[in-house]
This record gives structure tokens, sequence and C-alpha cells, in this order.
């Protein structure tokens, strides 16, 4: 079937593909926009794997002050060349990743991250909160592993769900952009500051504010 220009479009802006890459998803998916997506992602996957033990030492460090200096982020995102380093692409990717954090406050990179000590602590709250709820014994462990899973889409950056998109994770992202740009690209590491954090203080949700300019 003949596949719209304003289709291939849509596609784009929705995945951040390249235009040839859309025209093909959307001609194997006979013209479905959401199957053409999924189809986009699945390659993504496949090329982020392919391109996995590269060396990715060029890149940016990008910083986010939010309105007023109440919030500030600092991250390190990393590609294979500097020719990509400098492309608005990237960039924009860089500075989505900074708002991210901002908006989200994430704990940590990855799962991988968190320490045993963190891990049984939270396991020992979330059963002892099973175990108050009332529910049976044989079932707490299981009800622990679902809520664990939680804990890491809402503490972990490459878990959580990006805040201009709710329909992907950050993972999501960083392959489409893989297999978009055509390089390796891995966030390294970033830093949160948030004024006051620590000090005793009136309560204020910087993050909600950040999350409701993003989402303007």
């Amino acid at each position: 079937m003949a596949i719209s220009a304003a289709d291939v479009k849509t596609l784009r802006e929705r995945t951040g593909a390249g235009m040839l890459d859309c025209k093909k998803a959307l001609e194997e998916a006979n013209g479905d926009l959401t199957k053409a997506s999924e189809l986009l992602r699945e390659k993504g996957l496949a090329a982020a794997a392919k391109k996995g033990d590269r060396i990715a030492t060029e890149g940016v460090v990008e910083s986010y002050i939010h309105a007023g200096g109440r919030i500030g982020v600092l991250v390190e995102v990393n590609c294979e060349t500097d020719f990509v380093a400098k492309t608005d692409q990237f960039r924009a990717f860089v500075k989505d990743i900074a708002m991210q954090i901002a908006a989200a406050n994430p704990k940590f990179l990855a799962r991988e991250e968190v320490s045993q000590a963190e891990l049984d602590k939270e396991k020992e709250i979330l059963r002892n909160q099973a175990l108050n709820e009332g529910k049976p014994e044989k079932i707490v462990d299981k009800m622990v592993e679902g809520r664990m899973n939680k804990y890491y889409e809402e503490n972990c950056l490459m878990e959580q769900v990006f805040v201009k998109d709710q329909e992907k994770t950050i993972t999501e992202l960083l392959n489409e952009k893989i297999a978009a740009i055509g390089e390796k690209i891995s966030i390294r590491r970033f830093a949160r500051y948030e004024l006051g954090e620590g000090l005793e203080k009136k309560t204020e949700n910087f993050a909600e504010e950040v999350m409701a300019q993003v989402n303007q």
C-alpha cells in the first residue's frame, strides 16, 4: 500500500527514527502506526544490543537548572564520536535526560547500582506492609517481588517512565536514539542537587514544578 508522507512524519516524531526506517516500518506494518512503532522499537533494541560492546568515550556533560536555581542537575552522556556529540539530536536527548533527573529524582542509574543493604531494607519494609495488610504468609514473598519492581521503576533512571512521553521508559528512549543515530550511547552518571536538601525547612515539591513545566 502507498505510505503517505504525513504518516512517515508522524512516526518519525513518535520514535525519533530516520525517515527511511519509518517508511520501511510502515510498509511492513501495512500503514498501521502503532505496529510500525513497535517494529521500530524492536529494531532499536536489536541495534542497541549490537552496539553494546563498542567504546563510547565522547559525549557531553549537560546541566539543567530549574527556575530560581532551586534544583540543579549534572549528567554525563557518552557516544562514540565527537561528531555525534555535537549534533542537535544528541544534545536534545541529553537535555531531556537532565530534565528527567530534575523532575523524577532518581536515586540510582540502574537497578544494578542499588546496594544489597538498601535492597534488604526495602524488602523488609515491603514485607511488613504486606503482613500488616493481612496478606497470607504464603503469598507475601511474591507480593514483595512485585512491589520491588515498582521500587526500581520509581528510583532507577533507566526504568523510569519518560516524563515527556508516558508510553516509553528511559531505556526505550535510549535504544530509539541509538537506532536513529547509529552509535553506542550510554548514560554514565549524574548528580542532582535540591536547594536546602537535608535541612529542616517548609515542605516544597520542586520536582512537581519541573514536571508541570515539562508538560506545558
